[in-house]
């Protein structure tokens, strides 16, 4: 009996799943040319008595922005993170950031990268307007869909 090769390189799954077990990451995505791989795994379980905290701590977040109606704005005007990796806030650690709270931005501009497997990933604005948050400590990791910045 043969067996039909699917054209999709088993070692870079297995070298993904190695990298989410060594990195205790839950998701992974790649994509080479046509090929877009994405591997993912449950979190583990845990059960702990204390209170659960939030996957992410707000860097900056003002006041209008806490709760109320403005919350659920907040939701609908964040940009997330369209992959797994570490954000940063600048292009090197004594350069200015890219972005401040209260700037203004335009649609394309650079917001944050992140580095993915050494590669560090420009993240431009999806639309124009004022960047009233950042959701995200510099240097800190990130999940795919994590929300990191909302421009009103």
């Amino acid at each position: 009996m043969s067996i039909k090769k699917t054209g999709v390189d088993q070692q870079l799954i297995r070298d993904l799943a190695g990298i989410l077990n060594d990195t205790n990451l839950t998701e992974i995505e790649v994509e080479l040319g046509d090929l877009k791989v994405r591997v993912s795994r449950q979190a583990p379980a845990v059960h702990a008595v204390a209170a659960p905290q939030p996957a992410y701590a707000p860097a900056a977040q003002p006041a209008a922005a806490a709760a109320g109606p403005a919350a659920a704005e907040m939701s609908k005007n964040a940009v997330a993170s369209p992959m797994v990796g570490t954000a940063y806030l600048a292009p090197s650690p004594d350069a200015k950031p890219f972005i401040e709270v209260g700037q203004k931005v335009k649609e394309g501009q650079t917001l944050l990268i992140i580095e993915a497997m050494k590669t560090m990933n420009q993240i431009p604005s999806p639309r124009g307007g004022t960047v009233t948050a950042i959701l995200f400590e510099d240097a800190q990791p990130v999940e795919y869909g994590m929300p990191l910045v909302v421009i009103e």
